[in-house]
């Protein structure tokens, strides 16, 4: 006896959660967890970046069904990892890309959407 878990949202429901959050966000990330409590060292390493830049910005927790969310973000991003950060309506990247930015002195002007 296993426990398989159930997506809470169908593809369709979380493509259209994630086109909406593009759209209507300057800045959203898509994250494991909520802005209390990341549930993973990349979603914190991503929240922890935009904080020392932005007071407001959009998250998505994308937890609630994994991989209905991949798969809809892999259609704007090309990519399957998560976190992913889009600014105005443009994906940006994950933890790694953010800490390059922010490194070379650019991530604010990026996040200043």
């Amino acid at each position: 006896m296993g426990f398989e878990p159930s997506a809470d949202l169908s593809p369709e429901e979380a493509k259209e959660r994630v086109d909406t959050a593009i759209e209507d966000n300057e800045v959203v990330l898509f994250m494991k967890g909520t802005e209390l409590m990341p549930q993973c060292g990349f979603s914190r390493r991503a929240l922890g970046l935009i904080d020392q830049h932005r007071d407001e910005y959009e998250t998505v927790d994308v937890l609630e069904a994994l991989d209905e969310y991949r798969d809809a973000l892999e259609e704007h991003s090309g990519w399957e990892t998560i976190p992913q950060t889009y600014v105005d309506g443009e994906f940006v990247g994950g933890s790694d890309i953010l800490a390059e930015l922010d490194e070379r002195g650019e991530l604010a002007a990026e996040l200043d959407a």
